[in-house]
């Protein structure tokens, strides 16, 4: 009898943790640490996440492999994390802090930009290849898997032949600047809803505008 009922418990308790861990989700904004880095088109992805956070009033702290921010919203609660290793090794922070958290891979959302995209452009996809970006890369190779979420922020290939290198590194324009602001609102909208009204409306909401 009372094997059954520690077992009985035991099960409950297995049940409620797995429901707590689809409450968590890992938001996960890629780009370079460094000064030289902060207004480049390549680091969207912590642009994204430096602006829901000033929003919200969060504050990022220093962690192992990068900078996290805990956001709690209708139950949910977002980690966002900027990682520290540099684009090239950024699957090593996705998978850490994964792993710590025990989120499911369903709940992660990559913020990343997109060269083949105009600027702004929105682009949420369930899965997919690499598409040549260096940090999806990684991750797909740590993570073993291409299914998770992506956000691809478009930032066109306004560059010649041979530059793309510059562009990408390079600062946004004087008009993208001015355009950013509405964007980076859209972003904070997408974060919120892909925590609260799943991945499928968030697609449909936000695809193409």
């Amino acid at each position: 009898m009372i094997k059954w009922i520690i077992k009985l418990f035991s099960s409950t308790s297995k049940e409620e943790n797995i429901e707590d861990n689809m409450k968590k989700y890992l938001i996960v904004g890629l780009g370079n640490i460094g000064a030289e880095y902060v207004n480049t088109r390549h680091n969207i992805g912590f642009k994204v996440l430096d602006f829901f956070a000033k929003k919200e009033g969060l504050t990022f702290e220093t962690v192992k492999l990068g900078s996290l921010a805990e956001y709690k919203f209708k139950g949910r609660t977002f980690f966002l994390l900027k990682p520290n290793t540099y684009m090239n090794l950024s699957g090593k922070a996705v998978k850490y802090w994964m792993d710590k958290e025990n989120i499911p891979l369903e709940n992660i959302l990559v913020i990343t930009d997109d060269l083949n995209l105009s600027f702004g452009t929105i682009r949420i996809k369930p899965k997919g290849s690499d598409g040549g970006h260096n940090g999806l890369k990684n991750i797909n190779l740590v993570l073993n898997t291409q299914n998770y979420t992506r956000y691809r922020f478009g930032i066109s290939d306004e560059f010649k032949k041979g530059q793309q290198v510059d562009y990408v590194l390079g600062e946004w324009t004087a008009e993208e600047e001015v355009k950013l602001p509405e964007r980076l609102e859209t972003s904070a909208e997408i974060i919120r809803t892909f925590g609260t009204a799943g991945l499928e409306n968030t697609m449909t909401t936000f695809n193409g505008k």
